[in-house]
């Protein structure tokens, strides 16, 4: 390890010795398993998640740190289990980033980042994993997934050529919801026909470089500062908005708009 490197060093040393004695002498710490901790990872993942929506670097800071105590926790118990410990989990990223990275470390052309993501699935492909799609966890929710398997599917070639196909997919999908709305009857197959359109938008947004998770949750967000603000005015004038008609809340909604919130 290089002397730039030393600071590092000894703040992670520190911070594993830490954990170590919380694990040894906190009731709550030494009780926690893999099984116990699962849930509580994926928690810490969404805060860190918000912090980076916010823009709010002091708490991305804060909840890595959280994230950083999780992956140190899992290291614990597996040195307790003979498994594994931090060392093998740290070896085995270095490996990872030495093979996955033929364009850094073994510089025999240049690369673009396009030809870098269709190796990356290439060398996943020769590592072991059975499908494409099988690095894909099945329990993310369903349009982070959607996002990520298609462009997995992209990284090895199964794409539309450009935005103008994947916009004229977008309309199809919506004529067929179309049609079976008009059947009576007909919930599941609405219901499949509507999954199909919210996959084309993602496909679509895919190549207009949109995150659609990142585009919805703005929208989310944008939803509710509008919405408190119709309920704060409503509140105001001394109402309900039960007691209020849709053209009075939706004059507020507007008001909301241009106020830019």
């Amino acid at each position: 390890m290089e002397i730039k490197h030393k600071k590092e060093v000894e703040s992670f040393d520190r911070m594993l010795s830490l954990m170590e004695q919380v694990r040894k002498e906190c009731p709550w710490d030494n009780a926690q398993t893999n099984d116990t901790l699962r849930t509580l990872t994926i928690e810490e993942i969404y805060e860190l998640s918000e912090a980076i929506l916010y823009r709010d670097n002091p708490n991305i800071c804060k909840e890595l740190g959280d994230v950083l105590m999780h992956v140190v926790f899992y290291a614990l118990i597996g040195k307790e289990n003979s498994a594994f410990d931090i060392v093998d989990v740290m070896n085995s990223l270095s490996e990872k980033l030495i093979r996955r990275h033929p364009h850094v470390f073994n510089k025999d052309k240049e690369w673009t980042a396009e030809e870098v993501a269709k190796n990356w699935e290439q060398i996943k492909l020769k590592e072991g994993n059975r499908s494409t799609l099988s690095g894909v966890p099945a329990h993310l929710p369903s349009l982070i997934k959607a996002y990520r398997i298609t462009d997995k599917a992209s990284g090895v070639g199964f794409d539309w050529i450009n935005t103008d196909e994947v916009w004229d997919k977008v309309e199809e999908e919506i004529q067929e919801l179309k049609q079976e709305l008009d059947k009576p009857n007909n919930n599941e197959k609405i219901n499949n026909e509507f999954g199909d359109v919210l996959m084309s938008l993602i496909n679509y947004a895919r190549f207009i470089g949109v995150n659609p998770d990142t585009a919805l949750e703005s929208s989310n967000r944008k939803f509710i500062r509008r919405f408190q603000y119709v309920e704060q005015k409503a509140k105001e004038q001394g109402k309900a908005l039960k007691q209020m008609t849709l053209q009075e809340m939706d004059s507020l909604w507007q008001e909301a708009k241009q106020k830019g919130l």
